[in-house]
C-alpha cells in the first residue's frame, strides 16, 4: 500500500535475510519499483525497517514493516516545442516514434532545446512518465543524435518500468541497418583471428566484447576485456558493393555507441561516422559512389525495427520503418 510519497508493505514469510533482496521480492507490483530503483533508494537512505533507517545489508525477518519514501517527481523544466513528430503508434501507455537524424533525444548541456522530449511535451501536454526525471520524461532507451529510427516512449510509470525491464533483460528486439566501409567476409583471416569475433552459421558475424569509456576521451566508448559492460552485436550482410556493404545489425545488448564501436573494432567502421568510422581512401571506386561517401555527413545507421511486449496489455508489438532519404540515396549511389 502507499500513502502520499511513501510505499509501505510487510515482509512475507521465509524472506532472504538481507533487506535489499527481501524488498526486491516483496515490494508490491503496483508500486512499479525496479530492483535498480530500490538500490538507489536504499543508498539515499529512503528505506526504513520498523521505523528505523536501514541499509542494504540490514537483516530482516517475516513481519517487518518496510517504508520506502519516494522523492517527488521533479517539475519539468524543459519547455514544450512545436516540432513535428512521425508517430507510428500511440495508446494510453506508450507511443512509438520515428526519430529523424539530427535530433537529440533529451536535453543535455549544449542541447537544451530542439530535442525529442521538447517535441513530446508539446504534442502530449506533459502526459509522459516521470520516472526519467525532469530532463528525460518518458525516455526508456535512446539512439544517438545522428542515428535515425524507432524509439518507444512511456506515457505512464507502469509502462516505463515494464519497458525498462524488457530492455534490461534483452527481450526487446532491435535491428539496425548500417552502411560500413569494406565487406565483412567469413573468409577474411583477419576477422577470424580478431579477438571477440566469431561466425555463426557461416554468415552472421558475432562481436562479443566489453565496452567502457575511453581512457582519454570521455565522450567515446572503447572495446575492453576487463571492466566495462558486456556487449554483443550480430552482423549479417544485406548487400555488398565494391568498397562498402549494407548490413543488418542485431543488438543482443544495448550499450552506448555499441554498433559504431563494434564495427570499428572489426575494421569496418560506419560510413560518415566522425568518431569511430575513420577516414578511408576510396580510390578506384566510381566517382558517384566516392562522392556520396565523402558527402555523407553522419553515421550511416538507422534503427529499422523495434519489437516488445506491451507492458500493460501483454500484446506483442512490432514496428518497422524505412531509412530516411539521405541513407537511401547513399545506398543507391553505391549500387548504381
Amino acid at each position: 500500500m502507499s500513502s502520499g510519497n511513501t510505499v509501505t508493505f510487510v515482509i512475507a514469510a521465509d524472506p532472504p535475510s538481507r533487506l535489499d533482496k527481501a524488498i526486491a521480492r516483496d515490494v508490491p507490483a503496483e508500486a512499479h519499483l525496479s530492483r535498480s530503483r530500490l538500490t538507489k533508494l536504499l543508498q539515499a537512505g529512503a528505506v526504513r525497517v520498523n521505523g528505523a533507517p536501514a541499509m542494504a545489508r540490514t537483516r530482516v525477518v517475516a513481519g517487518d514493516t518496510i517504508d520506502v519514501s519516494l522523492p517527488p517527481v521533479e517539475d519539468i523544466e524543459t519547455r514544450p516545442e512545436a516540432i513535428p513528430l512521425d508517430i507510428l503508434h500511440e495508446d494510453a501507455d506508450l507511443l512509438v516514434v520515428n526519430k529523424p537524424a539530427g535530433m537529440v533525444v533529451h536535453p543535455a548541456p549544449g542541447a537544451p532545446g530542439g530535442t525529442l522530449v521538447n517535441a513530446l511535451l508539446h504534442h502530449f501536454g506533459g502526459a509522459l512518465s516521470g520516472v526519467g526525471g525532469a530532463r528525460r520524461p518518458g525516455i526508456v532507451h535512446r539512439i544517438d543524435k545522428d542515428t535515425s529510427g524507432l524509439l518507444v516512449v512511456a506515457k505512464s510509470d507502469a509502462a516505463h518500468h515494464g519497458l525498462a525491464a524488457q530492455f534490461a533483460d534483452h527481450t526487446a528486439s532491435r535491428r539496425y541497418l548500417a552502411v560500413c566501409y569494406g565487406v565483412p567476409d567469413p573468409a577474411d583471416p583477419r576477422l577470424r583471428g580478431l579477438r571477440g569475433l566469431s561466425w555463426e552459421g557461416g554468415a552472421t558475424l558475432k562481436i562479443t566484447t566489453r565496452l567502457d569509456r575511453h581512457r582519454t576521451d570521455r565522450q567515446r566508448q572503447a572495446v575492453t576485456w576487463e571492466g566495462g559492460r558486456h556487449a554483443v552485436t550480430r552482423i549479417r550482410m544485406v548487400e555488398t558493393f565494391d568498397i562498402a556493404a549494407l548490413v543488418n545489425c542485431q543488438l543482443e545488448t544495448g550499450r552506448t555507441h555499441q554498433i559504431r564501436v563494434h564495427m570499428a573494432h572489426a575494421g569496418h567502421g560506419l560510413i560518415g561516422d566522425p568518431t569511430y568510422g575513420g577516414h578511408r581512401k576510396v580510390k578506384g571506386s566510381r566517382p558517384v559512389a566516392a562522392a556520396a561517401i565523402a558527402g555523407f555527413a553522419r553515421q550511416a545507421l538507422h534503427a529499422a525495427t523495434l519489437g516488445f511486449e506491451h507492458p500493460v496489455t501483454g500484446r506483442r508489438l512490432d514496428f518497422e520503418t524505412e531509412p530516411p532519404a539521405d541513407f537511401q540515396a547513399l545506398v543507391a549511389a553505391l549500387r548504381a
